[in-house]
């Protein structure tokens, strides 16, 4: 059978395709964010404007300019060989045009357009984080444009996480049938199986807020360790730790949240359970390392049990199904 003659748009085992427009309109909106924020800072670094808005930070007391212009002039945004921020803009443009391409069968009609978009989407996600991590401990400051942006680079990655397992059970399934796995991974193939979805779900924002969610699941428990995560980021400013406490909560803290926020897709639920490992840390932390007062000692140990108490329980999840993968939603 041609792969155009095909309908099936629904995995095999599946309940909903996880390719629609409404479940790639929100990586689009966020790489959007993404890309403004960073045309902002390329424009600055290449001196086409003489400041960039900063409404929170200021930069160290040496330095006149904001947290925001000292940070994309630091050592650390000179390291590449152009400008990073206009790196990041190459990046957003490129996640934006990949999340728009193909139709709603394209897990199996354009397998190397789904894995590109997967690599692009979730390494450039983590990194994002890195920098998140590092801009208080190695430069001293924050910048509030570079976390709107890393927040909308995090966003995404939950989104596109289950097109990327349908695509590679799809790969696994033609292996499996014999199949060429380099043509089928550059040209796709029809499917006998799965189902196929002719809903509009672009119809009005109700059916696209259902759509747009599949697969997508915010229980309590997460949110709560979001909750944790933002406050030990904070903890410089809430309970005055400083020196090798603070750096641990605050990479910590942004570790728990990339964690939480990733595990509200349901195909990577699982990965809650490292949370358990961070909150062991924040209960040992206070009497491993110095800068820590006794109301920051408590709230850590706090916080820590809190946090792995949080971590075990999966939590509500939808009616969805992931066909081999239901098993990992755990």
């Amino acid at each position: 059978m041609c792969i155009r003659d095909s309908p099936k748009n629904i995995p095999p085992g599946w309940t909903y395709s996880p390719s629609t427009d409404a479940q790639r309109l929100p990586i689009v909106a966020m790489g959007l964010i993404g890309l403004l924020t960073s045309r902002i800072l390329t424009a600055y670094q290449l001196g086409h404007i003489d400041g960039v808005w900063e409404p929170f930070f200021a930069g160290s007391l040496s330095d006149p300019r904001n947290g925001t212009e000292e940070i994309i002039t630091s050592d650390m945004s000179k390291a590449w060989p152009i400008p990073d921020g206009g790196l990041g803009t190459v990046s957003y443009v490129l996640e934006i045009l990949m999340a728009v391409m193909g139709t709603r069968d394209r897990w199996r009609t354009m397998p190397w357009m789904v894995t590109f978009f997967g690599i692009l989407v979730i390494p450039l996600g983590v990194i994002s984080i890195y920098f998140i991590i590092s801009q208080p401990i190695v430069i001293g400051t924050w910048s509030t444009l570079a976390l709107i942006a890393a927040l909308a680079m995090l966003i995404m990655i939950p989104f596109a996480l289950d097109e990327v397992i349908a695509m590679g059970q799809f790969l696994l399934w033609a292996r499996r049938q014999g199949k060429p796995l380099i043509r089928t991974f550059f040209q796709g193939d029809a499917i006998e199986a799965g189902a196929v979805d002719a809903s509009d779900a672009m119809a009005s924002p109700s059916t696209f807020w259902a759509d747009a969610k599949k697969g997508l699941t915010l229980p309590w428990t997460l949110t709560a360790s979001i909750v944790i995560g933002v406050l030990l980021m904070l903890t410089r400013i809430l309970f005055g730790t400083e020196g090798g406490m603070a750096n641990s909560d605050h990479v910590v803290g942004a570790l728990v949240i990339t964690v939480a926020i990733i595990a509200t897709a349901e195909v990577a639920r699982a990965l809650r359970l490292i949370n358990v490992a961070f909150g062991a840390w924040l209960v040992a932390a206070p009497f491993l390392l110095d800068g820590v007062g006794h109301l920051g000692a408590v709230a850590s140990v706090v916080a820590g049990i809190a946090l792995v108490g949080l971590s075990f329980p999966r939590g509500k999840r939808s009616a969805e199904h992931y066909a081999s993968w239901d098993k990992y939603v755990i």
